[in-house]
């Protein structure tokens, strides 16, 4: 099947969907002033080292101090591949000293950015691995010949003296000797350039930032299967249009830029998407439904039959809502990258041969995610666990924030609860002051309450502290808020 991929770009943002058979797979999204960090590479400063972590802060000029583990250490690295003892952090890093890193993970929460000394840079058909002679095929390249094929031309125009290796990307399955070479040479300047650049400036500051999210557009997500590359702005379609013809002269033909009156996320009904992505429920066609919860530690996805009833039997309709859900959560999790452990709560099945049929389906839809993970199968508990790398944050923490009402909970306290605990303040500040009146400001849901059915224990209240207590409304108030005023 083919996708397409349409680029919306404003001064202060770019998005990006990937569209197959009208159906949005996956979004991107790039704001101007929150630009990720993935893949930059920094001069940091070592500031802290914690020997009980096995981790050290490194400073590398963004508002919160990087961490570093000792397992993203190269020199660890090279030391687990040869069966060695890892070399403590403590003995490898000291306060003050500055050290190349590449960072791995954005920011997340209150994480700072995670970081490594095993430095990759991704070009279009070839990951450059300046420290690592290793010379690797990606999996997806099942064939055999291929993988050794592909070795034998890569390592065919690799210099002399070349220290590092190279990952093969899907991409390159199909690429010629010509564009192979262009892509090493690229890599190889550009490694060039940033070892120049290391030795002249000082820590912390930045030494290589990653392509900006139309170009890694390009060099990523571009596959034989993609169909066209819509842009929505003349520059940037231009822009692509001279990067490809350098990097990734093969999709030229594919770059196309829009100039119809609707705006182009409206032609795929993109913006409805992401609406329907920030959702917790997820609508089956079939009638059924998935519940969607992110926590900190994990994402469950909670399948239920809904509405449906159309199987044979009791059994069928469980199969069929489950074949139908594997598919749909394939899809979310594209869609709303989320990433971490991830806990699918399958409707209970007996039969051991509708159990394999539904994770095959998954594995099937899974197939198609750019994105590294793995999958366990059915537990005694009848739970499907599966990982998903996460590298960046996820649609829903881009695009929101908790509420302030609730504090992020999920739900609020009652009016009733929150009169009880409003009488039961002023009783406690009855003992400690002596003003002469007490005043409840709160929201119209809190006084209309004290006015009609909690009137008797409020009234109760003020006779037993020997106080007026009186009702004002502030309109401007959430249901939990609420102040108590001593006049």
């Amino acid at each position: 099947m083919t996708e397409d991929i349409l680029i919306n770009v404003t001064p202060f943002e770019t998005r990006v969907a990937v569209v197959e058979q009208g159906s949005v797979q996956e979004l991107h999204i790039e704001r101007s002033i929150q630009r990720g960090h993935v893949g930059n590479l920094y001069l940091g400063k070592i500031v802290r080292v914690l020997p009980g972590m096995q981790s050290a802060f490194v400073d590398i000029g963004l508002d919160r101090a990087a961490f570093i583990h000792v397992a993203d250490l190269r020199q660890n690295r090279n030391e687990r591949s040869t069966g060695a003892a890892i070399t403590p952090i403590e003995k490898l890093l000291f306060e003050g000293q500055s050290l190349m890193v590449q960072v791995i993970k954005d920011p997340l929460g209150t994480k700072g950015a995670r970081l490594s000394t095993q430095i990759s840079i991704a070009g279009r058909m070839l990951v450059y691995l300046p420290y690592d002679p290793h010379v690797g095929i990606s999996q997806k390249i099942e064939s055999e010949q291929d993988r050794i094929s592909l070795r034998d031309r890569v390592l065919s125009f690799r210099a002399q003296d070349e220290q590092g290796g190279f990952i093969v990307r899907t991409q390159a399955e199909i690429a010629t000797n010509e564009e192979l070479e262009a892509d090493h040479s690229y890599l190889r300047t550009l490694w060039n350039s940033i070892q120049s650049k290391a030795k002249i400036q000082g820590a912390p500051s930045l030494l290589y930032t990653d392509l900006t999210l139309a170009q890694r557009v390009l060099r990523d997500m571009v596959t034989p299967y993609t169909g066209s590359i819509v842009v929505d702005s003349r520059g940037t379609t231009q822009e692509l249009i001279d990067w490809a013809r350098t990097y990734t002269p093969s999709v030229l033909e594919r770059i196309k830029h829009y100039s119809g009156e609707r705006p182009l996320f409206d032609t795929a009904n993109v913006d409805e998407e992401i609406a329907r992505a920030l959702s917790r429920r997820v609508d089956l066609k079939s009638g059924g439904y998935l519940i969607i919860d992110q926590t900190e530690a994990l994402t469950t996805v909670d399948v239920n039959t809904g509405g449906f009833v159309g199987g044979r039997n009791f059994d069928d309709t469980i199969f069929k809502t489950n074949l139908e859900a594997a598919i749909a959560v394939a899809r979310q999790l594209r869609l709303r990258n989320l990433g971490g452990i991830i806990i699918l709560d399958f409707i209970d099945m007996e039969d051991t041969e509708h159990r394999a049929a539904v994770l095959a389906e998954l594995n099937k839809a899974l197939s198609k995610d750019r994105t590294r993970m793995t999958v366990s199968g059915f537990s005694q508990l009848g739970l499907v666990e599966m990982t998903r790398k996460r590298t960046r944050d996820s649609l829903a923490h881009q695009l929101c924030e908790p509420c302030p009402t609730c504090q992020a909970r999920g739900n609020v306290r009652t009016p009733r609860t929150l009169c009880y605990e409003i009488l039961r303040e002023i009783l406690r500040e009855s003992r400690q002051f002596n003003p002469k009146e007490f005043r409840i400001l709160a929201s119209q849901a809190i006084v209309d309450l004290f006015l009609e059915e909690e009137s008797p224990h409020l009234a109760m209240l003020g006779d037993f502290i020997g106080k007026p207590i009186s009702l004002e409304v502030e309109s401007q108030y959430t249901q939990e808020q609420y102040d108590i005023v001593l006049m």
